[in-house]
């Protein structure tokens, strides 16, 4: 085959001379017509030219498929001062400065990886040793991160924010925050060092890498702990360091595992912060309350290893017997009183008092009141109790009908508003509504606060009484008599009266009476224009038409405008029968005439 390839080689540079001697230069300097290779290959018979192809298939079998970029093996063939010739198997060797083999011992017949940087026209190779090392060495990083396989790596220098780690001779970032799970101050320490990596990030454009040494950490204490954890079992008593406080309780290392101590397992009696139980670095005992090994969690009690206060609940405690607390929390649907260290029972609110008007629990008792109430249940094997200091008095409402009869007067205290009207206390445990309308007979009010104030004194009348739904009914306007009743004869529809304007609206403006400022009017727009055709300012006096009138509304509309109207039109009329009356008249005389002149003509 290379005796095939070398008389290949020598035919080739003999057409070429051949080719040369036809390129002759004319008297004018210019090269004649390059030689004709078709009229040269057209005028050899077929045998030769078969046999011409038939070899150059044979040279082109014999080369590699070589592409740019693409690592390939090689021998080195040669050294020179400046070049390493490498052979790869293409019709040319490759050359590579001898500067790419720093700190590498090459020789003659040494195998090599090489990159093809480039093939150049003439089909010579430029290569690179350096190139393909670092193309093999990214390939080893990306495989690692793929397989998420641990590498070891030299720490070359410190760097803004952490390390800077070689591997595979490629330059890694290690942030600070991974270097430890602990915060390292002083980064040197690591410099100079072997130490272990995983590659964690790897950005393919930038070609930056960032490693972590924590994660590797992370893993060996994540095994050491559900090691730990698949040991423990409830109810074993471990001595522990508190580690973090927190507002619902602290976290507990037990030597490599982190447990959770919740607040309502520091202590028997309510507490409402954690340190008041314990410290940070104070080292207790616990008892294992409860393990969940599949989420590696553990959970830890601290008041357990105590005696439970119910244990030292007075024995002769029971349904009925009266007891003294201290209210510890407030919630939604009561309080709970500390009856003795630890020990705690329910008072529902509706246990509170006999009135039926306590929105909420803060309306009757706040945190640190001190009470006397009475035990309605109590489960010593379930450790619950209930209590009342309603049922300390008589209920109130028995017989209420008898006190507070339909139509009897009374004096309360406004104790709330609400969005309908007043609560009213008249006594402890007894209270009654009026409703805002039953508040007075003449002013509009859009909320009862309008009227009065807390802690007034205010003068009622019960309307209703219901003893079964606990409901009073009062009212305040009922004390005297409906003035309607007496409006509707002053303002009846015609009448004409004096008001002021006494606010303005967009659609209308509102009237208070001069000769009674306890009632207001309403007049629409279209019923203020003047004659003139403006319109009247706040403060003004005007003489106002009463046009509608509701008593059972309180509702009376004026009209400034019907007065002129009216008066026009009277004017008017006035004129209009005096014009009659004087035709009439007229008419009249002329009758009168002609009677006479008839009555001459006939006597004639």
């Amino acid at each position: 085959m290379s005796n095939q390839t070398e008389e290949i080689k020598r035919k080739t540079i003999l057409l070429s001379e051949k080719n040369n001697e036809n390129l002759k230069i004319n008297n004018h300097g210019e090269k004649r017509k390059s030689f004709d290779w078709t009229k040269y290959e057209t005028h050899l018979n077929n045998d030769i030219q078969k046999e011409r192809k038939k070899e150059e298939k044979i040279y082109v079998n014999t080369l590699p498929d070589i592409h740019e970029l693409e690592i390939y093996q090689g021998i080195i063939t040669y050294i020179t001062d400046k070049t390493v010739i490498v052979d790869i198997g293409f019709k040319a060797e490759g050359a590579i400065p001898i500067s790419e083999f720093r700190n590498f011992d090459i020789k003659v017949g040494l195998n090599i990886e090489v990159m093809v940087v480039k093939i150049d026209y003439k089909g010579q190779c430029i290569l690179s040793y350096l190139k393909a090392k670092t193309l093999r060495n990214w390939q080893k990083i990306n495989q690692a991160y793929e397989k998420s396989e641990v590498i070891l790596g030299y720490v070359a220098a410190r760097t803004k924010g952490g390390l800077i780690v070689e591997i595979f001779n490629i330059e890694c970032f290690l942030p600070g925050s991974h270097i430890n799970v602990k915060p390292v101050r002083d980064y040197d320490t690591y410099v100079g060092k072997t130490i272990e990596v995983k590659v964690v990030k790897i950005n393919q454009k930038t070609k930056n890498v960032v490693v972590s040494h924590k994660v590797l950490i992370e893993k060996d204490i994540e095994e050491q702990r559900k090691e730990m954890i698949s040991k423990l079992d409830k109810g074993q008593v471990l001595e522990g360091k508190i580690k973090n406080i927190l507002p619902y309780g602290a976290f507990v290392d037990l030597g490599g595992v982190d447990a959770l101590l919740h607040i309502t397992d520091m202590s028997w009696p309510h507490i409402n912060h954690p340190t008041e139980v314990v410290q940070l670095e104070q080292e207790l005992k616990f008892v294992v309350l409860g393990v969940d090994k599949e989420k590696n969690r553990v959970q830890l009690g601290l008041k357990q290893l105590q005696p439970h206060p119910w244990n030292s609940l007075d024995k002769d405690l029971k349904v009925g017997s009266k007891v003294k607390g201290k209210v510890t929390v407030l919630a939604d649907y009561g309080a709970f009183v500390e009856i003795i260290p630890g020990v705690e029972a329910l008072l529902h609110i509706s246990e509170m008092s006999w009135s039926t008007d306590l929105s909420s629990t803060q309306d009757f008792v706040q945190i640190g009141d001190e009470l006397e109430a009475v035990i309605l249940t109590i489960d010593r094997q379930e450790r619950k109790m209930s209590l009342s200091v309603k049922q300390l008095t008589e209920d109130p409402w028995i017989n209420i009908q008898n006190k507070y009869t339909v139509g009897s007067k009374h004096i309360g205290i406004v104790k709330k508003f609400t969005n309908f009207g007043v609560l009213l206390g008249l006594e402890k445990g007894i209270s009654g509504v009026i409703y805002t309308n039953d508040l007075t007979w003449t002013k509009k009010l859009k909320h009862s606060s309008e009227f009065c104030n807390i802690n007034d004194k205010l003068e009622v009348i019960v309307l209703s009484v219901d003893p079964q739904s606990r409901r009073l009914n009062l009212g305040h306007k009922q004390l005297t008599d409906n003035p309607w009743d007496g409006y509707e004869k002053i303002y009846n529809v015609g009448s004409i009266h004096q008001g002021v304007i006494s606010n303005v609206f967009e659609k209308g403006s509102s009237v208070k009476f001069i000769e009674n400022e306890n009632i207001e009017a309403f007049s629409p727009l279209r019923f203020l224009e003047r004659k003139n055709g403006s319109y009247p300012k706040k403060g003004e006096k005007v003489e106002f038409k009463i046009i509608e009138f509701n008593k059972d509304t309180k509702k009376i509309v004026v009209s400034h405008t019907s007065v002129y109207r009216d008066k026009d039109q009277k004017k008017e009329q006035r004129i209009r029968n005096r014009k009659l009356e004087k035709s009439t008249l007229g008419d009249i005389a002329g009758l009168a005439k002609l009677k006479e002149k008839i009555e001459k003509e006939r006597k004639k």
